[in-house]
């Protein structure tokens, strides 16, 4: 795991403006031991030593809105897992005392929740409700609606973290379960600050650059910022990238008097041992708050172009060192004067003759190549060869840009499927020229620009997958970058020279450049946001 991402441990609280410079500003968690020890909280409201009958008292009166689940002990965010309704603190106290106590404090405990079908037949003996109740984000403070403020009363039992003196809030809130609860995971679109007033909690943490393994909620949904993963359970045959979520995530173990920082957009899963009570804060980052709304389609723009950027850069540096090796290898057989014998038909795919009186002969000579390019020559030529019908080699060359483009090489290429190529192994072409060095690429294309000019318009017009057209052109970047302006006209006045129709050439590169790249956007609208332009994915045996 990158450096950048690790959490930090601090034992001794840093201040507010070393936090905001050192720590806030790496968007990254960091763990602070005792930072909130001396809070009044972690005395009176402590369960084992009267703090059950304290919060009755200071604020049993207050009516709290509690999570109700089936789903316990996970409570999922969806709002189509759970239910909120209005409960007196008072009610959710008695569940405590009664898991803390381990007596039975009878119907009247349970009254709040029948009429919500949430208590079994054991009802009158408390054993079915507690553990699908949850006190999760009750307001203690809200700066954007006020009246929503439920617990406000406990406020001066707590402290503003030093830490955080220098943030304007959005809120304050309590946490707190009877039972061993478990959060879905999600992130927040506000740092957060957790601190541990009694019990523990287990915190799994994941960088925002992990969504496409935590498959998140469709970007349109009221679950946007919730993973659709279940990770106590996952299904790999239909999550399966979810199988590698736990190589990106990092643990904490939270105990009273401590505060982990979580920032805006990093995905967590909390685990909540019995009797736990936490409280947290909530303010808007810099970033976010420097972001100007007229600027919003701006931004989306370059960061879906930046991420679609770096999926190409991620399928394309997929491939392994095995295709250049085994290429190589194949050199290493060649016969001991270090030339191949290419006496057969292997390289007559193209035999018309052509008048090359005028231009630069480079290469004109097969045997003056190096041993690797003279094979990667062979390779290509192969292929092409492998996708044409030679049955009929009485009939002349015609022009491969007739009708619908379709082929015409020494006969008709056999139909290619390469519209939908993305994958780097999946195209032969495309991995063979991932492997060379630009200067060897040159030589290469230059040889098959003289010596076979329709060879190379098969290669190009109808091999020449997506992925291929990235690889190629990038490679043609490269070379460029290495080589002279006066070799660089020369290298493209002979290769596009080889074509009946530069121009159309040109546009299939394109095509296929912008093929690959749509693919690679919709890659990430997948991983990143939860949509699918290209609708659901057929089932194994349809």
């Amino acid at each position: 795991m990158d450096d950048s991402v690790r959490v930090q441990r601090f034992e001794e609280p840093p201040s507010s403006i070393e936090f905001e410079s050192l720590i806030e500003l790496r968007n990254a968690p960091a763990v602070f031991t005792g930072c909130v020890k001396d809070w009044a909280a972690l005395a009176k409201w402590n369960p084992s030593n009267g703090g059950l009958n304290y919060l009755q008292e200071r604020a049993g009166s207050c009516i709290v809105e509690a999570m109700l689940s089936r789903s316990a002990p996970v409570f999922n965010g969806d709002l189509r897992s759970h239910e909120r309704i209005p409960l007196p603190f008072s009610t959710f106290i008695g569940y405590c005392k009664q898991q803390n106590q381990n007596k039975d404090y009878g119907r009247d405990v349970h009254s709040e929740l029948e009429e919500h079908g949430l208590t079994g037949p054991n009802a009158e003996h408390g054993e079915d409700a507690p553990g699908q109740i949850y006190l999760a984000q009750v307001p203690i403070m809200n700066v954007e609606d006020e009246e929503r403020v439920q617990l406000e009363i406990l406020r001066g039992d707590t402290e503003l973290p030093a830490i955080l003196e220098r943030k304007p809030l959005a809120s304050i809130n309590l946490w707190m379960n009877n039972a061993e609860a478990r959060s879905s995971t999600h992130y927040d679109p506000h740092h957060n600050l957790l601190c541990i007033v009694a019990g523990r909690k287990q915190v799994v943490l994941w960088p925002p650059s992990a969504s496409p393994m935590l498959y998140p909620m469709p970007i349109y949904g009221e679950a946007s910022n919730h993973s659709s993963v279940a990770l106590e359970n996952p299904d790999f045959s239909i999550y399966p990238r979810a199988e590698f979520s736990m190589e990106y995530s990092q643990k904490v173990v939270l105990h009273a008097g401590d505060a982990l920082f979580i920032p805006e957009g990093w995905f967590h899963q909390v685990d909540s041992d019995n009797l736990t009570i936490a409280v947290n804060f909530w303010w808007r980052s810099n970033v976010m708050t420097c972001m100007l709304e007229h600027m919003d389609a701006y931004y989306l723009r370059r960061i879906l172009r930046r991420l679609t950027d770096k999926e190409m850069d991620q399928v394309l540096n997929k491939t392994s060192s095995a295709g250049i090796g085994k290429m190589k290898r194949h050199v290493s057989e060649l016969p001991s004067n270090g030339k191949a014998d290419y006496s057969g038909n292997e390289l007559d795919l193209a035999c018309e003759e052509i008048d090359l009186k005028g231009k630069e002969l480079q290469h004109k000579n097969l045997l003056e190549l190096e041993p690797f390019a003279l094979q990667v020559l062979h390779e290509l030529v192969s292929l092409v060869h492998d996708h044409v019908n030679v049955s009929d080699q009485s009939q002349p060359v015609q022009s491969t840009f007739i009708n619908d483009s379709a082929a015409r090489v020494k006969g008709e290429c056999k139909e290619v499927a390469t519209a939908n190529l993305f994958h780097l192994d999946d195209d032969p072409v495309a991995k063979i020229l991932s492997t060379l060095e630009p200067s060897t690429l040159q030589h290469v294309f230059l040889a098959i620009a003289h010596n076979f000019p329709r060879t190379l318009e098969a290669l190009i017009v109808h091999l020449l997958s997506p992925v291929g057209a990235e690889v190629l052109t990038r490679k043609f970047d490269e070379m460029d970058q290495q080589i002279t302006e006066e070799d660089r006209n020369k290298f493209y006045q002979v290769f596009y020279g080889a074509f009946d129709d530069q121009f159309t050439v040109m546009d299939a590169i394109l095509n296929g450049k912008e093929s690959f790249a749509l693919q690679a956007f919709k890659n990430v609208l997948d991983k990143f946001m939860g949509v699918n332009l290209d609708g659901p994915k057929p089932k194994a045996g349809d």
